[in-house]
């Protein structure tokens, strides 16, 4: 046998080995079990590493075209000051800081719309408007108006999320059922009163759907915003100028420290959910 049809062979029946492996955790008396919840997206995606990796190999797939996961794990282990310096300029200073200003900016706004009915007429349907305008669009303009570092960046982040929390936000503050309106108002609660101890408390789960959607657009705006001009670092910079000189290895490496960081930012948002709204149905099993 050779190392080619070795590669492909260990592949599949890893596949049908960790498929087997999967149905029976799902299909037993501890499927609903933290262990086995957290045992099987991981035996998944391992599954599917080994597959890239066999595909690869076995096809002598050229690495220009497709890496296999191992020569992505070599250059991440030689690229991470690179990687770590790329994080902080796409991630930290601007995917993060556009976040926290724009979803921010959006609930305070969320607030004085709740207040207008000429707002909830006239701003909502503007946002909806803005809020579909296409990134590679509205980027290079933010880019000139606000320089090429990571303030243009965490610009491009504001508006991204700033409209789908905001929808989210007013959405949620009408959440409240009108008898427990009646009963605020039969106890003489001030709206202030009102607002903190049913609407806000009411309106948590939208609120946290706007901020779970957010996670995902603001790293995704920040990278490409980088596509039209950055200093000589980040996410974007570096994989449009490995692109340029065929280093797929260091451009998979981005993707994968971007999946991750991404993966993280979302899972934080949902335990602080958890936290904070554990009486809500969503939030509970069986």
């Amino acid at each position: 046998m050779t190392a080619n049809s070795f590669w492909l062979a260990f592949a599949i029946g890893f596949w049908l080995a960790a498929f087997w492996a999967n149905v029976k955790l799902a299909a037993s008396a501890w499927s609903e079990s933290r262990v086995v919840r957290l045992v099987v997206p991981a035996l998944f995606g391992i599954t599917l590493l080994v597959l890239w990796e066999g595909i690869v190999r076995g096809l002598s797939v050229p690495a220009v075209i497709l890496p296999a996961p191992s020569q992505i794990a070599v250059r991440i282990s030689q690229s991470l000051p690179i990687l770590w310096e790329d994080f902080v300029q796409t991630f930290v200073k601007g995917a993060l800081t556009g976040y926290l200003i724009g979803c921010a900016a959006a609930f305070l706004t969320a607030i004085v719309v709740d207040r207008s009915p000429f707002l909830q007429k006239g701003l909502l349907p503007v946002g909806n408007f803005v809020a579909a305008l296409p990134i590679i669009g509205t980027a290079p303009i933010l880019v000139m108006w606000f320089g090429f570092d990571w303030q243009s960046k965490a610009a491009v982040v504001t508006i991204m999320v700033f409209f789908p929390m905001l929808v989210n936000t007013v959405e949620g503050l009408r959440a409240a059922e009108p008898i427990q309106l009646e009963l605020m108002q039969t106890y003489n609660a001030t709206w202030w009163q009102t607002l903190t101890k049913l609407r806000l408390p009411a309106a948590l789960p939208f609120i946290f759907n706007g901020l779970k959607i957010s996670t995902t657009l603001a790293l995704i705006g920040a990278i490409v915003a980088e596509f039209f001009g950055s200093p000589i670092r980040g996410m974007g910079f570096r994989i449009s100028t490995e692109v340029g000189r065929l280093a797929l290895d260091m451009v998979w490496a981005e993707i994968a420290v971007a999946a991750l960081a991404g993966s993280l930012f979302y899972g934080a948002v949902a335990v602080v959910e958890k936290r904070l709204t554990f009486w809500h149905p969503s939030q509970r099993r069986g």
